[in-house]
């Protein structure tokens, strides 16, 4: 109800990779997700992927009804590009479909699921798909990263 996160440290092929969950409520999202990466500024290195329901767009593109950006989402903004934070579409394919929830009620396409990180990490980024999934109103995304040595 209030939102939550969880992060996981480790590493695939000998590099270091942090990926730490959002899901954000309903209400108040930006408000939350600004929140959890202030608390958690200290733990959220170049090499952190940061992902999940943030159940919010972050701009007017993210919305089929084109809809302005409310100032919590603007003040979410100035903080992920403080912090030098990219979205993985801000790096993937322009013409990728990048719509990820449909509201049945209100007729509407959102992207309100987010892969953000580091312009590094994120370079390192294969591709991103956009799975759809037919027994829920969020389709999921999937990151390929580039590793050094591929198991055989």
């Amino acid at each position: 109800k209030e939102g939550h996160y969880i992060m996981v440290k480790g590493s695939i092929q000998q590099e270091e990779l942090t990926i730490l969950n959002i899901y954000a409520p309903n209400t108040g999202a930006p408000r939350f997700i600004k929140q959890v990466l202030s608390d958690l500024q200290r733990d959220l290195e170049s090499h952190t992927l940061i992902m999940g329901d943030f159940n919010t767009p972050l701009s007017t593109l993210d919305r089929s009804t084109r809809q302005k950006v409310n100032k919590d989402t603007q003040e979410l903004n100035s903080a992920l590009h403080q912090a030098d934070l990219k979205t993985s579409t801000e790096l993937s394919t322009p013409n990728q479909q990048n719509i990820h929830f449909f509201s049945a009620p209100h007729h509407t396409y959102s992207k309100i699921d987010h892969i953000l990180g580091s312009k590094a990490l994120l370079s390192k980024c294969k591709r991103t798909e956009i799975i759809t999934n037919y027994l829920s109103d969020h389709s999921a995304i999937k990151l390929e990263l580039r590793i050094k040595n591929p198991l055989k």
